[in-house]
């Protein structure tokens, strides 16, 4: 059978959203916003924290900076997940893959949530900047002022160039648009090369996109990393890290990858993909599995060094988030989950097979991956009136459940499976 794949397999199949399984995603999407406006209303009449002077800038703490908080995070965390799926993408033709071909549109597809990211983001940054970001206030680079800050002063043109500092961040908003301008550029012209094939064939379009997937990661090489220093390091300005670009994109990439793998057990449950195999699932779990190495050996050479080196202004990150009170214990659980649990649980050939393991173990990953963007970014922003409550879990399940209706609706829209892609025969070949 193997030998006459084109007989036996559907090329033509398109996903079909039907109406049971955007009604499943809408009771999230419902369960979350009630949720979210229980965890509003707490906040509103004080859930148990009393209005203390935080450490930004000594003013009383307000609910809408806890939710303006959780934006943050869920805006950084799921733009990782929609671009990874783009860079996986252009990965593939980058090194000439042909296991991957069946599984290029369900990567491709994460793409969908880009265009609504950018503005959810430019739009959160331009209600929430100075809740989040200590660097825009513009008494920290008057010299005159008390609170002057020469640090800070020091940073400035690299968010305010080429206009003066303390005024409008000309230059970081520049960078997010730019960014995300590219970035939907790059995921537009994937989709319309992928159109292009399924109509015509011919292998002059993977040539095409060869080329095209090569711009996208020299692009993405340097955005990923320049986007990680704008939206999550210069919440702690006056700290830095030199490998956090890696560091971000690693905890995108093992998000983005269960993302993927998730959606692919979740099309093969639903009967389509049949030319995926066990060995196709394998691949992805040994992915998810490798990257989450890679993220615990990039969070512990970070540690290590700060550690060891013991420099104030370095060692304050970590002092802060190990010693809180409400951040301590996350530490914790950041590892046990993205590392300890992985490790353990995918490391025999067999469990890499088994969708259940990979379910369990990918679900379990997204929520400790977001979990570790909460500790880049709530101790910075909210100090000791963070935590994990009903904000946080409604919100995560607010727009978990609208990425998730985004992607799916932009995957049933083409083809499901590259029938014209030149290495399609290969993939069903695939053993490992």
């Amino acid at each position: 059978m193997a030998h006459h794949g084109e007989q036996h397999y559907n090329l033509e199949q398109r996903f079909d959203f039907t109406a049971a399984t955007k009604k499943s995603i809408m009771t999230v999407l419902v369960i979350g916003a009630i949720l979210l406006g229980i965890g509003i209303v707490l906040a509103m009449t004080g859930g148990g924290h009393h209005e203390e002077a935080g450490e930004a800038g000594g003013h009383a703490f307000h609910w809408y900076e806890r939710l303006y908080a959780n934006l943050w995070i869920n805006n950084v965390f799921f733009t990782g997940i929609a671009i990874v799926g783009v860079f996986f993408f252009a990965i593939q033709f980058a090194a000439q893959a042909g296991w991957s071909t069946p599984l290029l549109r369900v990567m491709l597809s994460f793409g969908n949530w880009l265009p609504i990211a950018g503005i959810l983001m430019i739009a959160t940054f331009f209600l929430a900047n100075h809740d989040l970001f200590h660097w825009t206030h513009a008494y920290l680079f008057d010299k005159n002022d008390p609170q002057y800050d020469s640090i800070i002063d020091g940073k400035g043109s690299f968010f305010y160039w080429p206009m003066e500092k303390g005024t409008f961040p000309i230059f970081y908003v520049a960078r997010m648009v730019i960014f995300f301008g590219f970035w939907v550029f790059f995921f537009n012209k994937f989709k319309q090369i992928s159109a292009q094939e399924d109509q015509l064939g011919g292998t002059s379009h993977w040539f095409k996109m060869r080329s095209w997937a090569a711009y996208f990661l020299v692009f993405f090489a340097v955005s990923s990393s320049i986007s990680a220093w704008d939206w999550v390091m210069s919440i702690d300005t006056h700290w830095f890290s030199t490998l956090f670009g890696w560091y971000v994109f690693a905890s995108w990439f093992v998000s983005g990858l269960s993302a993927i793998t998730l959606l692919t057990i979740f099309l093969k449950g639903k009967g389509y993909l049949e030319m995926i195999n066990q060995n196709h699932i394998h691949d992805l779990g040994k992915f998810v599995f490798g990257f989450s190495i890679f993220w615990t050996y990039l969070w512990f050479s970070q540690f290590l060094l700060i550690y060891y080196a013991n420099i104030p202004e370095e060692t304050v990150y970590f002092v802060e988030r190990l010693t809180s009170d409400v951040y301590g214990p996350f530490i914790f659980v950041n590892i046990g989950l993205n590392f300890f649990l992985p490790f353990l649980v995918l490391m025999t050939r067999d469990a890499k097979r088994h969708g259940i393991f990979l379910k369990v173990v990918c679900s379990i990953l997204l929520v400790g991956h977001w979990i570790d963007f909460f500790l880049m970014i709530q101790p910075g922003t909210l100090g000791h009136n963070g935590g994990i409550g009903f904000m946080e879990v409604g919100m995560f399940l607010v727009y978990g459940s609208l990425v998730t209706l985004v992607v799916l609706g932009g995957l049933a829209k083409k083809n499901l499976i590259a029938k014209n892609h030149p290495m399609l025969e290969e993939s069903y070949h695939h053993h490992i």
